[in-house]
């Protein structure tokens, strides 16, 4: 086991990298493009490839669907314990494998290796979760309020399914989408990120060292996603797609599935409020806030992109916070110490820049960092920006950085005012030592999830979602499994009549 105070050599990077499939994943084991064409991963702390992967073409994307379309019958006949047991072996590998895992996210994406442990962690429990959920899909018997008839209702498996994952959070987003798929019975095509598929690959084939037959799950990668995609939304064979992503991506694949008129779940982007009232503890919502900021280097659609603080505490909160941004140490996320790693290329980076200069531009005021690190690798520093004015561009866009911009409210009112003042709905933070309050806001706030003096919410156990363009559906929680079963009613003649 690597210790964060022992450093990843470079024996160990190959050794690993080494033993990643790069291939495309078909009913019949590991497969090269049908063109031969590949595409490179790079480190984003170097910004120098670690490996080529196969690059799926339109055809491949077919043959993944022929796969999972032959499959899906025999797996939805599988016992749920069957299933359930397959994916408890999953969870035990997956955490078996954390080093392998963790170093292997934070080569392709760049988190330190510590928060790279705990993505294993939080992904592997999805495994753990719905393991137990399987065996416990069940459907209703009842008598008609007429008494003419009995009511059955079943439970069945959607079917095939398309799974698009993003590449922030590349082993816990294709967990929560693959484990209640493998619990209520569908198979599977996954297009992992161009940006991050080694970790994609790996897990599918611990997967398979688990028990997974073939054809359940066919995984992807490719350069060319609307090419390959678009063709499977488009076969009525295809019965789910199931998205994580930017908004404006979603919009587009909820048109495109229309015409079959797919399952769909969306989870989009956020722009999450993060409120500091007068009566918070402030250590507590100190450290509530470098949570919601800081997790994945702000690179997460929960992230708090607006800290909106009442004028009696901000000064305050604004000095220990920025104290506590200013404790990060950005380096690569193998070295020992890391505590932020690089942005996860170079377009995310100059975004970051851009909204940065931008609310400078507009009268913020630079209270810590605000630009890029020099050297290799796409690194930037942790920012806190004040004064910042309502209306900013970085107000209104998902960051997808370390940067917090800071705007000062008087009044609850005003608070729930400003939260609301977007079209997004995922996640949003409230630090207040009055329960009343805290509950009035968790009603009042659109939002699809909130969390009452807490900088961290998501949890296997618990639905996540949002609302109004933050997405559709429901990952996690006894509501994740629902999204992979269609409900079936049978109608039953009265068995006592004549």
């Amino acid at each position: 086991m690597t210790s964060e105070t022992t450093p990843v050599t470079a024996e160990r990077e190959r050794e690993l990298l080494g033993r990643v499939p790069t291939g495309l994943l078909f009913g019949d084991g590991w497969s090269a493009a049908e063109d031969g064409a590949t595409f490179p991963v790079v480190d984003p702390a170097t910004g120098q490839a670690i490996a080529h992967v196969a690059d799926a073409s339109p055809a491949d994307g077919a043959r993944a669907l022929d796969a999972a379309a032959a499959a899906q019958e025999g797996w939805a006949a599988t016992a749920p314990r069957e299933r359930a047991e397959i994916l408890r072996r999953a969870f035990e590998l997956v955490t078996a494998r954390t080093d392998d895992l963790a170093l292997l996210m934070t080569l392709e994406m760049g988190k330190p290796l510590a928060e790279s442990r705990g993505e294993v962690a939080y992904g592997a429990e999805f495994l753990r979760w719905f393991s137990e959920e399987a065996p416990r899909i069940s459907g209703r018997y009842a008598t008609a309020p007429d008494g003419a008839n009995r009511l059955m209702v079943l439970k069945r498996p959607v079917g095939p399914c398309l799974f698009i994952t993003p590449w922030n959070f590349p082993l816990a987003m294709a967990t929560r989408k693959i484990a209640p798929a493998i619990a209520a019975g569908c198979t599977m095509v996954l297009k992992p990120a161009a940006l991050t598929p080694l970790t994609a690959l790996y897990f599918a084939e611990l997967l398979r060292e688990a028990g997974l037959p073939d054809g359940v799950l066919t995984v992807i990668p490719t350069t060319r996603a609307g090419a390959v995609t678009a063709p499977l939304i488009r076969d009525p064979r295809l019965r789910k797609l199931s998205f994580t992503g930017s908004t404006e991506v979603g919009r587009r694949l909820i048109a495109d599935s229309a015409e079959q008129v797919l399952r769909v779940s969306m989870e989009l982007g956020g722009n999450a409020p993060f409120l500091v009232f007068d009566d918070a503890d402030l250590d507590r919502a100190v450290a509530g806030a470098v949570l919601a900021k800081m997790r994945n280097g702000g690179e997460a659609c929960v992230a708090a992109n607006r800290f909106l603080v009442q004028r009696g505490i901000a000064e305050r909160f604004t000095q220990a916070f920025t104290e506590r941004m200013r404790g990060f140490r950005v380096a690569r996320g193998t070295e020992p110490g890391s505590t932020m790693g690089p942005l996860v290329d170079e377009p995310t980076r100059t975004k970051v820049a851009e909204l940065v200069a931008g609310a400078v531009e507009d009268g913020a005021r630079v209270a810590l960092g605000g630009r890029a690190v020099d050297g290799p690798g796409y690194f930037y520093e942790p920012t806190v920006l004040t004064d910042v004015p309502a209306d900013a561009r970085i107000l209104d866009e998902e960051i997808f950085g370390p940067v917090a911009p800071i705007v000062v409210f008087d009044t609850e009112e005003e608070a729930v005012t400003l939260a609301n003042a977007t079209p997004f709905g995922l996640v949003a933070f409230a630090f207040t030592s009055d329960l009343n309050r805290g509950l009035r806001l968790a009603e009042r706030i659109e939002t699809g999830m909130f969390g009452l003096n807490a900088g961290v919410v998501s949890n296997p156990a618990a639905p996540f979602g949002g609302v109004k363009q933050s997405g559709l559906g429901r990952e996690g929680g006894f509501e994740g499994i629902d999204e992979y079963l269609e409900t079936r009613y049978v109608g039953i003649a009265d068995p006592f009549a004549g």
